[in-house]
C-alpha cells in the first residue's frame, strides 16, 4: 500500500462539499488521517469566497495516475466542478494528490511531490500535522518548510475540523 497526501479545498458551500468528497474518498482509499482545516483566501481573485483547505493521508493500491485521473477528477467531477480557463475559479471541491509515497514524477500532467508544497502554507501546515517527520526530495523537513510559510498565520477551523474527523 502506498501512502498518498491528498489537499482538499472549496470555497463554494465547503461545509457540504468537503464531507461529501471525503465520504467519496473513503469509498476507494482508506484515509488514515484528517489534518486541521484552515479558511484561506481565495488564490488570484479578492472577489471570491474564502476557502476551506485542508489535507487528508490515505492508502491506496491505485498507482498515482489512476489516483490523480480517475479518482480524484471523478470526485470533482460528481460534485459539480467544472474546469476552465481560469486556474483560480471558485469551484465546489478541489482535490490535488500532493504526495505519493517518496515518488518523484515531473510530467507535463503529474508533478510529485506537488511544488505549491513549498509555496502554500494549506498544505505545508498540514502536512506538517499529519506527518512531522516527512522529508521533501530537496532534503528540507516539511515542519521547516511550514515554519518559513508561518509569516501569515492560518486560521483554522477547529469545529469544522472536529466534525469531519468524528464523521470520518
Amino acid at each position: 500500500m502506498a501512502q498518498v497526501f491528498i489537499g482538499v479545498g472549496s470555497n463554494i458551500e465547503p461545509a457540504a462539499n468537503i464531507p461529501r468528497a471525503l465520504d467519496l474518498l473513503m469509498r476507494a482509499l482508506r484515509v488514515t488521517g484528517i489534518s486541521t482545516f484552515y479558511r484561506t483566501p481565495a488564490l488570484g481573485s479578492v472577489n471570491q469566497a474564502p476557502f476551506y483547505n485542508g489535507v487528508i493521508a490515505a492508502e491506496t493500491d491505485l498507482p498515482p495516475r489512476t489516483v490523480k485521473f480517475a479518482l480524484l477528477r471523478n470526485i470533482e467531477e460528481q460534485l459539480g466542478r467544472r474546469r476552465g480557463e481560469d486556474r483560480y475559479a471558485p469551484r465546489t471541491i478541489d482535490l490535488d494528490l500532493v504526495l505519493y509515497d517518496d515518488l518523484i514524477v515531473k510530467e507535463a500532467d503529474l508533478i510529485l511531490p506537488d511544488p505549491e508544497i513549498a509555496r502554500r502554507a494549506f498544505l505545508a501546515a498540514p502536512l506538517c500535522e499529519l506527518a512531522p517527520e516527512l522529508k521533501l526530495p530537496d532534503g528540507r523537513f516539511i515542519c521547516d518548510v511550514a515554519a518559513e510559510l508561518a509569516a501569515k498565520p492560518l486560521e483554522a477551523l477547529p469545529e469544522f475540523t472536529e466534525m469531519l474527523r468524528e464523521r470520518h
